[in-house]
C-alpha cells in the first residue's frame, strides 16, 4: 500500500525501488499485445531496443503488479501501452512513494491520457526513456 508523503509498504517493510544504474543487470518488465489489442509493430520495435541492452524481460500479465515489483525492487524497471487508468493510477502513487520515476513515451507526465508508461528509479527510468523514443523515431 502506499499513501502520498507517507511511502509505500508490504506490510510493515517500507518498500524501495532497486538501486541499479546499469541496465545490463536490470530484470525489465512490460505488456505484450494479445488478441487484437495493441500495436505489435511498436511493441516489436521497443522490444527490439530494449532487449540487448538488459539482463533479461518479463511478462508477469498485469500492470498494476508489475509496477508494485518495481517499487519493491523484484523488478528494475517497466513499461507498457495501452493502459487504462485503473491500470496504472495506483501503480503511479506507489512507485512515487517508493522513490521511483514514471514518465510517458514522451517524458512526461500524460501517462493516463496517452495510455503509455515507463517506470523505474531515476537512472534507469531516464535509460529506458531513452530507448524508447529511440525505437519510436
Amino acid at each position: 500500500w502506499a499513501e502520498k508523503g507517507r511511502g509505500a509498504w508490504l506490510q510493515t517493510q517500507r518498500l524501495r525501488v532497486s538501486g541499479r544504474r546499469d541496465l545490463n543487470d536490470c530484470l525489465i518488465a512490460t505488456g505484450i499485445p494479445y488478441l487484437g489489442h495493441g500495436d505489435r509493430a511498436q511493441f516489436n520495435s521497443i522490444l527490439n531496443a530494449v532487449m540487448p541492452e538488459v539482463a533479461g524481460v518479463r511478462r508477469f500479465g498485469a500492470a498494476s503488479l508489475d509496477m508494485a515489483w518495481v517499487a519493491a525492487g523484484r523488478f528494475d524497471g517497466f513499461w507498457e501501452t495501452g493502459l487504462s487508468y485503473w491500470d496504472i493510477a495506483a501503480g503511479i502513487l506507489i512507485i512515487k512513494e517508493a522513490g521511483g520515476f514514471v514518465s510517458d513515451f514522451r517524458g512526461s507526465d500524460g501517462m493516463v491520457g496517452r495510455r503509455e508508461i515507463i517506470v523505474g528509479n531515476q537512472s534507469i527510468q531516464s535509460r529506458l526513456h531513452k530507448l524508447i523514443a529511440g525505437a519510436l523515431r
